[in-house]
């Protein structure tokens, strides 16, 4: 890809109950490669300019609020318990329907699921969580991935760290946030050298290299059929 002329801003969306690294470590991905290139940016996003408190009881002010209409190059979108409502929230629904077609739809964990209730995973590849928890371990409640699948049948189901397919990239677990900041980068057309230069500051070097090849990329193609590849083949 060829470097970016005019920038890359990162929306975040905050909710109530939102799980804090899933948004948390992109956000500190992008906070740290501003500090290289400064026309890379990411701000938080909210219905209001309310302060919101997300999972556990951290609470952030968001700077903008949907009425604001910021100019960002992708929108992310986190999970945590508070997501289950936010499936339905016809409010934020209708801010992502209005955001232009060249930003890209992002989502870390059950995020996806309000992607998968607008219908926008249809035809598409995602992933989600796929580590259980205590209670998915006993069997009383379903993993986000299978409950991803329910949700969008028309959605072809991933287990890779990230997916991306085409404008909609979705990542795995709560910690796949880091990845997601990473790859974003690399989309967004900053060089290699400039994102392993991120990783290494944040002395995340070695788990950088760990997964930065757990990309499945899926291009939807007209006849509904798909061409898969691996990153950086």
């Amino acid at each position: 890809m060829n470097g970016p002329t005019t920038g890359f801003k990162l929306g975040v969306y905050v909710c109530k109950e939102a799980e804090v690294v899933d948004f948390a470590s992109p956000y500190g991905v992008f906070s740290v490669a501003r500090r290289l290139k400064p026309e890379i940016d990411v701000c938080l996003v909210a219905e209001t300019l309310r302060p919101i408190q997300t999972q556990s009881g951290f609470t952030v002010l968001p700077a903008y609020g949907f009425s604001d209409r910021p100019a960002i190059d992708a929108l992310l979108i986190p999970g945590g318990p508070g997501l289950r409502p936010e499936q339905h929230n016809r409010r934020l629904h209708e801010y992502i329907r209005e955001l232009p077609e060249a930003c890209l739809l992002t989502t870390v964990c059950t995020g996806s699921w309000v992607l998968a209730q607008m219908g926008l995973l249809d035809g598409q590849t995602a992933t989600n969580r796929k580590n259980p928890d205590r209670l998915e371990k006993l069997g009383l409640s379903k993993l986000p991935i299978e409950q991803l699948a329910e949700i969008a049948p028309n959605c072809r189901i991933s287990h890779a760290r990230i997916v991306d397919s085409g404008r909609i990239i979705t990542a795995g677990g709560i910690a796949s946030g880091m990845e997601l900041g990473f790859y974003l980068l690399r989309r967004a057309g900053f060089s290699q050298e400039l994102v392993e230069e991120v990783a290494y500051i944040m002395e995340y070097e070695k788990g950088y290299a760990a997964y930065k090849d757990d990309i499945e990329i899926s291009t939807p193609l007209p006849q509904g059929k798909r061409v898969l590849q691996r990153a950086g083949a």
